[in-house]
């Protein structure tokens, strides 16, 4: 043994040092990466046998920060016994730390939303409750992560000498700093503004069908800046959350998605409208998508050259309300064809008799 530490032993003393802290930190992060995977195992083992997916969620969130965590740890205990690793830990550990705790931490609290999101039911698009459940963990979700961010980060930065100098030097200006921050954090204070709005007075829901700006569709995704609204043709909508606050929308589906929906029927004057109506009335109690709740056919106006009908159906959900309002249509303009020809609209040209052209073929 002496003849192989013999080389060893001729290196300065400051070479031996550093070897030695190495070799030191070298096995105390073997020996952590070791114990991470022994815990692991057990624990995934554990999890298995439980029937719920959120300490599957946990377990694997918390895997790789833990990971790093068992290995600051291990070279923790391993500097107070060489004081040469010690130094060069002391001058990471500020940087280091605070990015370990701050990852854990941010596992941990995106498990939990999970496992709340879980709770809030997976066919959330017919649940009241449940949309509202999940609109609200989704921004609290964003904002949290945020703010865990921006301290995290804060944290790291204020253990550099020079970045910590130049934040004491903004603190003593603060009141110039404040404005300059404010101007140019403008957009992004709105934006979070908003996204608190959101979640206190909740205008909208995911899964909620909206009318923006000329844009129906469902409520996709909700973010602090921005809200992904899906049209009927697959387009992604993007709006600013802060519109829905400057704005007017419509939210067809705040409280409930029964709703009631016109057809116009634009036919000829001299329309015989009672057996349209019985006809209308016929349909419509025979139609599986409809919730007999409103059916009504209403003259909602008069032209000289055309009359307006407005039918009024009902349905149990937006979807159904388009496809009765589609039927109804359809098969009102099929069965005028059939049983009154008379009453749609033509553009009737009168020719007196004795004109030239009237008998012209």
């Amino acid at each position: 043994m002496d003849a192989l530490l013999e080389p060893l032993n001729r290196l300065p003393d400051h070479t031996q040092d550093w070897l030695t802290a190495a070799l030191a930190a070298g096995i105390a992060v073997v020996v952590a990466l070791l114990l991470h995977r022994l815990l692991f195992k057990a624990l995934e083992r554990i999890v298995k046998q439980s029937d719920s997916d959120s300490d599957d969620v946990l377990v694997r969130n918390i895997a790789r920060p833990s990971r790093y965590a068992l290995v600051a740890l291990a070279l923790v205990l391993v500097a107070r016994e060489v004081p040469m690793l010690e130094t060069v830990w002391d001058k990471v550990a500020g940087f280091v730390m605070p990015l370990i705790v701050g990852w854990m931490v941010l596992a941990v609290f995106r498990a939990l939303i999970h496992a709340a999101e879980e709770n809030a039911g997976s066919d959330f698009m017919e649940d009241f409750v449940a949309r509202r459940k999940r609109t609200r963990l989704t921004i609290i979700s964003r904002l949290v992560s945020a703010i865990i961010i921006f301290i995290t980060v804060g944290l790291m930065l204020l253990s550099i000498p020079g970045v910590r100098d130049i934040g004491l030097t903004l603190m003593a200006s603060a009141g110039l700093a404040a404005l300059a921050v404010g101007a140019a954090a403008q957009p992004a204070l709105k934006s979070l503004i908003a996204g608190i709005q959101m979640v206190l007075t909740e205008p909208i829901r995911i899964g909620d069908m909206v009318n923006v700006g000329g844009h129906v569709g469902r409520v996709e995704e909700i973010r602090m800046n921005f809200v992904f609204i899906r049209t009927w043709d697959e387009r992604l909508v993007v709006i600013p959350t802060a519109n829905f606050f400057d704005e007017t929308f419509e939210n067809w589906s705040r409280g409930s998605e029964r709703l009631t929906g016109p057809v116009f029927l634009h036919l000829d004057p001299a329309s015989d409208i009672d057996p349209i109506r019985a006809e209308f009335e016929r349909y419509v109690e025979d139609h599986t998508l409809w919730d007999g709740r409103t059916a009504a056919m209403l003259m909602t106006d008069a032209y000289p050259e055309s009359v307006e009908l407005r039918v009024a159906v009902s349905a149990a959900t937006i979807g159904n309300l388009w496809n009765l309002r589609a039927d109804v249509r359809e098969h009102m303009l099929a069965w005028l064809r059939e049983n009154q020809p008379d009453a749609l609209i033509r553009h009737r040209l009168e020719v007196p008799h004795g004109h030239p052209k009237a008998g012209e073929p």
